[in-house]
């Protein structure tokens, strides 16, 4: 049932999934700052681009991935220059593509943590001599876990469950790129239909668990500011 190609692809989107959204959240979180507490002109643009990916289909996305990573774009071929090899079709490039595909995901749950915190409990920080930094992390940030908990899960569910991105920059290599989400489409096609289920109810379980947790986690830190 579980053999060693099942196991791979399975290991493969965890991993995928673990990495971007690692990634994503020291990526995500000083963007969600700057968009909560800065006012400029131009913020409804820079708040475009981060939601686009929420709007834009997969394939389109995906397609200008594809000519901004290949040899012939300046991206791919800087990179090609540089560690001579392409991005397209790798692992790397899958982790790429998840970045940017899955990054508002992270970042609204961020922004609005930071958006839910009162300004007198900052003010006050500021008040007793606490720098932005130390504020950040022993005021704001323990004051919004469930945002940053939520951010996290949706970014990591998001990953697993993507399939048109992934498809087009990664293909289906065995043990490289190859993904659940496209090993399902790959076994319904092959009118394996066992093996898709097989796939479908071991993301599933997880991705159901995971959510458990997060409701469970949530509410209980609801309880306890309550108290």
């Amino acid at each position: 049932m579980f053999d060693q190609q099942f196991v791979e692809t399975i290991f493969l989107t965890f991993r995928l999934a673990f990495i971007t959204t690692v990634i994503l959240f020291f990526a995500g979180l000083p963007v969600a700052y700057f968009l909560a507490y800065k006012d400029f002109r131009f913020k409804p643009v820079v708040e475009t681009v981060v939601s686009l990916p929420l709007v834009l289909p997969p394939t389109v996305l995906g397609f200008y991935l594809i000519v901004l990573l290949s040899p012939e774009g300046f991206l791919g071929g800087l990179i090609e220059k540089i560690s001579g090899h392409s991005l397209l079709f790798t692992f790397e490039g899958l982790v790429l593509g998840s970045v940017v595909y899955s990054f508002p995901f992270m970042v609204h749950p961020l922004q609005s943590g930071f958006s839910s915190i009162p300004p007198s409990l900052i003010e006050a920080s500021y008040t007793l001599g606490k720098s932005r930094i130390e504020t950040l992390l022993k005021v704001i940030l323990p004051n919004m876990k469930p945002s940053i908990l939520t951010g996290i899960v949706l970014t990591f569910a998001h990953t697993i469950g993507e399939f048109g991105v992934v498809l087009m920059i990664g293909g289906s290599i065995p043990g490289e790129t190859k993904v659940a989400s496209i090993a399902i489409y790959e076994e319904v096609e092959a009118l394996n239909y066992d093996r898709a289920n097989l796939y479908a109810l071991v993301l599933f379980l997880i991705t159901a668990f995971i959510l458990i947790v997060v409701y469970t986690v949530n509410r209980r830190f609801t309880r306890a500011q309550n108290l």
